[in-house]
């Protein structure tokens, strides 16, 4: 697959990239902004369709559900499409279902719209990893830092025009993903190059049984489940914290660009500096248990609104770390084809993904508002203790110091 030294890791090669890569990074950006351009509008949801925290938080989980399982195909379906048909079906389904998921005007049709787009966002996501990887000609973590950028970027930049837009009505971030989707679809189509280099760099067809076997590898196993506990608070945060932030949409949106912003820097900036320094493990297993004390925190002071947005905002920087460290480990981790790994590595840490926003949403109604955020850090916590258990089958592969 691809070396684990990164010899090509050059840094001043970051901004020589060819078009193609650009045209992908682009693409990912608007992908990863309707995840945080929906957060603000969440409430507005829930009040203007009479629908419960539960129900709104299906947008989440629907989301995931779909996109997790959908994962499991992408390789099949990318190596016989290759690389540019499938991001452009990808960008398709997301722009024509984030459309009507805003014309809709109930709520388990929008919960439905939502899950048809993570497949569409499957589509893409599996293959813009890879395909910066591949073409970008740079090596792994250089690629990666790439990659993550374009999601910290997303998610900084939706929270804000999300509660602009949602400001006007709820309806318009979901038409205004599908707008940005298709100028993306247009940037793609222009940019990608043509099958035959696709086709070039997708060697061989992928069975559908592929990612099974990747799973067999402990490796991947242990990274995908490590990122499966934290993505339970990961979403906690991401899906239920609005509920209780007590803000307008407006607001809400201005609290998640600052969480984005943080998430941005520090997955191209700290990142690497901390996997340079202290290794890949250890950096791991201090940032999930930092952030498990977070969500703790705010389980226990709920109520308190500075506290909340506070914590929100400062969780940026934890997240954006953590992502960048186990997305890198995994893609280091073995031989296997990049692709594969994406796949297998995604589908186990999106069951984290899907099943958190609901849960939160069911906890708070039941028991306390409290109790999602402290769920939420539990998990976190057995995330770190998981990889630290762990630590010794991953030695061989990335510098424990």
């Amino acid at each position: 697959m691809f070396s684990s030294t990164s010899s090509t890791d050059n840094p001043e090669k970051m901004d020589n990239q060819p078009k193609a890569v650009w045209a992908v990074f682009f693409t990912a950006i608007i992908a990863f902004m309707s995840l945080g351009l929906v957060d603000p509008i969440l409430p507005a949801i829930a009040n203007q369709l009479g629908a419960t925290p539960s129900q709104v938080t299906l947008l989440f989980t629907t989301y995931f559900a779909v996109m997790g399982v959908a994962m499991l195909i992408t390789g099949a379906v990318s190596s016989r499409l290759g690389i540019k048909r499938t991001m452009l079906l990808g960008v398709i389904i997301i722009a024509v279902f984030s459309t009507l998921g805003g014309l809709s005007s109930n709520i388990w049709t929008i919960d439905a719209m939502r899950g048809v787009w993570g497949l569409g966002n499957a589509l893409f996501v599996a293959t813009a990893l890879t395909s910066i990887i591949l073409l970008s000609e740079n090596g792994v973590s250089k690629s990666v830092i790439l990659y993550e950028a374009a999601i910290g970027l997303g998610l900084s930049t939706g929270p804000l025009l999300g509660g602009l837009l949602g400001e006007i009505s709820w309806r318009y971030p979901f038409i205004g993903v599908g707008f940005l989707m298709t100028i993306a679809f247009i940037f793609l189509l222009i940019s990608m190059p043509n099958e035959q280099e696709s086709d070039r760099i997708l060697k061989k067809k992928t069975s559908l049984l592929d990612p099974f076997r990747a799973m067999k590898h402990h490796k991947i196993m242990i990274l995908g489940l490590t990122a499966a506990l934290y993505n339970f608070g990961f979403f906690t945060l991401l899906a239920y914290a609005p509920f209780v932030i007590g803000l307008d949409a407006h607001g809400i949106g201005f609290v998640f660009i600052g969480w984005g912003i943080l998430l941005a820097f520090t997955s191209v900036f700290m990142a690497p500096r901390l996997q340079k320094r202290f290794g890949i493990i250890k950096s791991m297993c201090t940032m999930l248990t930092i952030f498990a004390i977070v969500l703790l925190i705010m389980g226990i002071y709920t109520s308190t609104q500075w506290i909340i947005i506070f914590s929100i905002i400062f969780s940026g920087a934890l997240i954006g770390n953590i992502n960048t460290l186990i997305t890198t480990a995994v893609m280091q981790a073995t031989n296997i084809e990049g692709s594969t790994v994406s796949a297998a590595y995604s589908f186990l840490r999106f069951i984290g993904a899907a099943i958190a926003p609901y849960l939160a949403g069911v906890l708070a109604v039941v028991y306390s508002p409290h109790i999602p955020f402290l769920v939420g850090g539990c998990f976190v916590f057995a995330s770190a203790i998981f990889i630290l258990l762990n630590r010794h089958q991953l030695k061989t592969s990335y510098s424990t110091h």
